[in-house]
């Protein structure tokens, strides 16, 4: 508990959920558009009374989903997290489930905090995907190397400059002017490094919490590919993802499961640092935000 300027009581809550990102046009608030956080946002003030804009671990896109997103806010309100939950979920579509609602120290942060998290992607590889999954998988059913796939994905792993992989965002002057993001761009602040004992330290650059076009270096601790049943599913776990990250390393792999690209191509567009050189966004139906870790 933390109490302000007016001796109130405060609350740092720190909210773990789901969501099912198809009904959605992203995380982050937009004016006339249903966002995930303008949802929470939402139902938050009709449980407190307060205005608050929850802040999440990372911005989601339209049609990501996530499997346990991380968020918080500060609140005056006095409900039992327990009862936070419930009354979360009772307020909110069906599309988004409230896990777990806990209290977090004062200087806790679902964005800065974070020390890792783990994307994953799945590929749905037979000829018909069924209707009911084509919103939660990429249906991609032609032919591919997937052992060179998985070679390549390796070849990522480590610290490395991803501007090859970052989007080159339009949007991002209209959404700043618009108030609707800080100028500081990438999704998570927080960089964790892995000594030689294998052992995650976190700490922060200075270069990534600058301005805008400041560093896009990131370190990936693991990278892979595999098969199970029909799905080929790729996994990634790294201190922090830039924008469209994983859906550009997903259509770059499938470029060498092609054969348009060779596995020893991975390491020249990374040194390259240039966008054109990757190759193109996978669909966001397939990607998952899976855990974020503290």
């Amino acid at each position: 508990m933390v109490r302000d300027s007016k001796d109130r009581r405060m609350r740092n809550l720190k909210v773990t959920l789901s969501y099912d990102g198809a009904e959605f046009s992203g995380w982050q608030v937009q004016p006339d558009a249903p966002t995930v956080q303008g949802t929470l946002a939402s139902a938050i003030g009709r449980i407190t009374g307060e205005k608050v804009l929850p802040q999440g671990s990372g911005r989601t896109d339209a049609g990501v989903h996530a499997l346990a997103q991380v968020m918080t806010f500060v609140t005056e309100s006095s409900v039992p997290t327990g009862n936070f939950v419930k009354a979360l979920n009772d307020i909110l579509p069906a599309s988004v489930r409230v896990l777990e609602v806990a209290e977090a120290p004062p200087d806790f942060h679902a964005r800065h905090s974070a020390r890792a998290k783990t994307y994953r992607y799945r590929i749905y590889r037979e000829p018909i995907c069924p209707p009911f999954l084509a919103r939660y998988v990429w249906p991609y059913p032609y032919r591919l190397a997937e052992e060179e796939m998985a070679r390549s994905a390796r070849l990522v792993m480590g610290e490395h400059d991803f501007t090859s992989f970052a989007a080159v965002d339009p949007e991002r002057g209209r959404e700043e002017a618009a108030g609707l993001r800080p100028a500081t761009g990438s999704e998570t602040r927080s960089h964790t490094s892995t000594s030689h004992t294998g052992t995650s330290r976190s700490h922060t650059r200075r270069s990534e919490v600058g301005a805008a076009g400041g560093s896009n270096v990131r370190n990936i601790f693991s990278s892979s590919w595999e098969r199970l049943g029909d799905e080929l599913i790729y996994t990634v776990r790294g201190s922090g993802f830039l924008h469209h990250m994983v859906r550009n390393l997903v259509g770059t792999f499938i470029l060498v499961g092609k054969g348009t690209l060779q596995v020893e191509d991975i390491a020249r567009i990374l040194e390259a640092r240039n966008r054109s050189a990757a190759g193109a966004t996978a669909p966001a139906s397939g990607l998952y935000l899976v855990s974020v870790e503290y």
